[in-house]
């Protein structure tokens, strides 16, 4: 797909993002070029997939056996066509291997739907024909994983299952009773507590129609009208472009669930404009990266683990995104906060006004590709499931776009298109598919042999009790697993076993899951793993690891806030209730944690930077930083030593500059 028009600063952008992701993102990296008439019927399997979801979420969807039996045999298939076996295997055609593993695929997950009434009365109780069949789904899904996601989730799912035999041998803690390989296969096969299990459940309903949201909104045209906006709206800051791929980034992320994919979707309009202004490749890399990241937990659309989230803690996702949305705003605002000073100190300027599209004349315009994403809010708060809302959203955007297509003749949305994005939705959907499929079979252990209990009590015990420490395990656990394998699994994985650890010091439900996902995510952009940092820095021509460090450096925000809601759930909006129990607080309730976690981003800006209204000097820097880490517990006293430091400092520099201040 290239991308060639004037972006609104005089610079005609000419791009292939197609080929940027291919260089960037491990999933696009190993798709198969399909060609002849395999690629037909790819395409057809993938629109009926997601034709399929579409009727699911409008008229009801099946018994669970059905819906994620159906919904693991087209991803599955999918998976098979569009991955290769490896590196030398033939990218333009599968092989005979793979038309054996689709045939595997339909046996055996068929089987689950044709007999899924039959298999449910049997109570887990299994046939030789179930075990064999069952064995096969294992290394189905163990393979396609493989293929779609990298080797690291089925390692780690292997482990598990080996784990799950061998308990009598585990040392310690981790010591159980152990269950024979016919037990095991037929949990992870046969229930709805192995590779059918939640993970998979949600999927094959909330994920599926959100990734299809998005898939469909980006061929109506919202992706270069949210960059467009955004110029208009910062383009003349000081921070300028800087400012903008932040602002861009916040809008996109909050329909793209890919960190990768967002950093080279805006990066490649964001980053030739911030090295043009005089931002350091690096730090122009490191913007787009951080910006991009926060996508993944920004409302209302967040990642994939989100809706998992909603499952797993029987939140309603309506309120998830409620209690995420303070945390995300303030994300942004750290990295916009970085970015401005980081202009302040260059001396930089933005670009002239009449350089920048009209903001009025852009919503006159194109306003009404914001209705859809108005509209999916709407139906959220309004009760409906996450599914439903989606579904709706998707025929206001549909309908919509042939409504203004059909006006203005300008054949801006045809039938092509919206078969274009039934075909991306499904081929989007299948990594996550596969990895909840896989993660399912963790989760099945865990449940299986009480392990999130023992690993729960190992966490406790190694930090003697202390809840700082047990949330930097916690943290450091989160980027670890967060470095080798997606978000969505990270996430699956720690929920079931790290969980459980802070809920027993009396860390909020909600504010417990959160605070892995934050950290889950920031792994996309924390070295030495960083692969959205690496694409900004691909894009940017600067080095990798560099890139990398300035973009932890900008998002340094995201490895805070998690600290002060786990310590003070206000700032998500929930009461001090401890443990599972979740009572949700006004906005004007939470507003004093709120001003607390603002003081403290500034004053870790200014530290981080070395800049405030001018250059700080080592005792300020010092100052501005203690600060920062005293707001992570609120109160009178650290509040109030953070805002005597920040006003201080402030005045101080104010008296000594000449220059006017960065925030005037």
């Amino acid at each position: 797909m290239k991308l060639s028009e004037k972006d609104g600063s005089n610079i005609d952008q000419n791009v292939d993002v197609d080929e940027l992701l291919e260089s960037y993102d491990k999933e696009t990296a190993k798709l198969r070029k399909l060609k002849g008439n395999v690629i037909m019927i790819a395409r057809i399997i993938a629109i009926a997939m997601s034709l399929f979801h579409l009727y699911t979420a409008g008229f009801g969807t099946l018994l669970s056996f059905k819906q994620r039996s159906l919904h693991i045999m087209f991803a599955f298939v999918l998976g098979f066509l569009f991955y290769p076996f490896g590196k030398k295997s033939n990218k333009e055609k599968p092989s005979i291997l793979d038309y054996i593993l689709i045939a595997l695929t339909i046996i055996v997950f068929g089987y689950i739907f044709v007999f899924s009434d039959t298999i449910s009365a049997k109570g887990g109780s299994a046939t030789n024909l179930d075990l064999v069949l069952g064995l096969l789904a294992i290394l189905i899904t163990l393979e396609v994983t493989r293929r779609a996601v990298g080797p690291e989730l089925p390692i780690v799912a292997i482990l598990f299952l080996l784990y799950a035999y061998f308990g009598p041998y585990m040392p310690g803690l981790l010591a159980h009773r152990g269950f024979s390989i016919q037990r095991i296969i037929s949990h992870m096969y046969l229930g709805l507590e192995g590779i059918m299990g939640i993970p998979l459940g949600v999927s094959a309903t909330f994920v599926f129609m959100f990734i299809l949201f998005g898939s469909i909104l980006d061929k109506t045209g919202v992706g270069k009208f949210f960059i467009d906006l955004a110029y208009g709206l910062t383009g003349s800051f000081k921070s300028g472009p800087a400012m903008t791929a932040v602002v861009a980034s916040g809008f996109m992320g909050s329909i793209s669930g890919s960190s990768v994919a967002n950093t080279v979707t805006t990066g490649a309009f964001t980053i030739p404009l911030m090295k043009r202004t005089g931002y350091k490749p690096y730090f122009a890399g490191a913007v787009e990266a951080a910006s991009s990241t926060g996508g993944q937990i920004m409302p209302p659309v967040m990642g994939a683990a989100a809706f998992i989230m909603a499952e797993f803690t029987g939140i309603p996702y309506s309120r998830i995104i409620i209690a995420a949305a303070i945390p995300a705003i303030l994300y942004y605002f750290a990295v916009g906060t970085m970015v401005h000073l980081e202009a302040s100190r260059l001396g930089l300027k933005g670009l002239p006004r009449e350089e920048l599209p009209s903001v009025l004349k852009l919503l006159l315009s194109r306003g009404y590709l914001l209705i859809p994403l108005i509209s999916i809010i709407v139906f959220l708060i309004s009760g409906n499931t996450p599914t439903l809302a989606a579904f709706k959203a998707i025929i206001i955007s549909l309908v919509l776009a042939v409504i203004v297509s059909f006006i203005k003749k300008d054949k801006s949305f045809t039938f092509k298109d919206f078969l274009d994005a039934l075909e991306a939705g499904a081929k989007g959907a299948v990594t996550v598919a596969c990895a909840c499929a896989c993660a399912g079979m963790i989760v099945g252990v865990v449940t299986l042999t009480g392990l999130g209990l023992r690993i729960a009590e190992i966490i406790v015990t190694l930090a003697n009790g202390n809840l700082l420490l047990t949330l930097f395990f916690t943290m450091i656990a989160s980027i670890i697993l967060g470095m080798g394998l997606p978000t969505t699994a990270k996430y699956i994985v720690l929920a079931t076993m790290a969980v459980p650890a802070l809920i027993t010091l009396d860390v909020n439900l909600i504010a417990a899951h959160l605070f892995i996902l934050y950290f889950g995510v920031v792994a996309d952009i924390t070295p030495p793993v960083a692969l959205a940092a690496y694409a900004g820095a691909g894009i940017a021509g600067a080095n990798s690891m560099k890139t990398g460090v300035q973009a932890v450096k900008l998002a340094l925000a995201a490895f805070i806030v998690p600290y002060i809601f786990a310590i003070d759930p206000h700032l998500i909006l929930v009461d001090n209730v401890v443990g599972a129990e979740v009572q949700f607080i006004s906005l004007f309730q939470a507003l004093p944690v709120i001003l607390s976690a603002i003081i403290g981003i500034v004053c870790l800006a200014a530290g981080v930077e070395g800049y405030l209204l001018k250059k700080t000097n080592i005792f300020e820097r010092i100052l501005l930083l203690g600060a920062a880490l005293l707001l992570l517990r609120p109160g009178i006293f650290t509040d109030s030593f953070g805002i005597v430091v920040l006003v201080a400092t402030y005045l101080l520099q104010r008296n000594k500059s000449k220059n006017p201040p960065a925030f005037e």
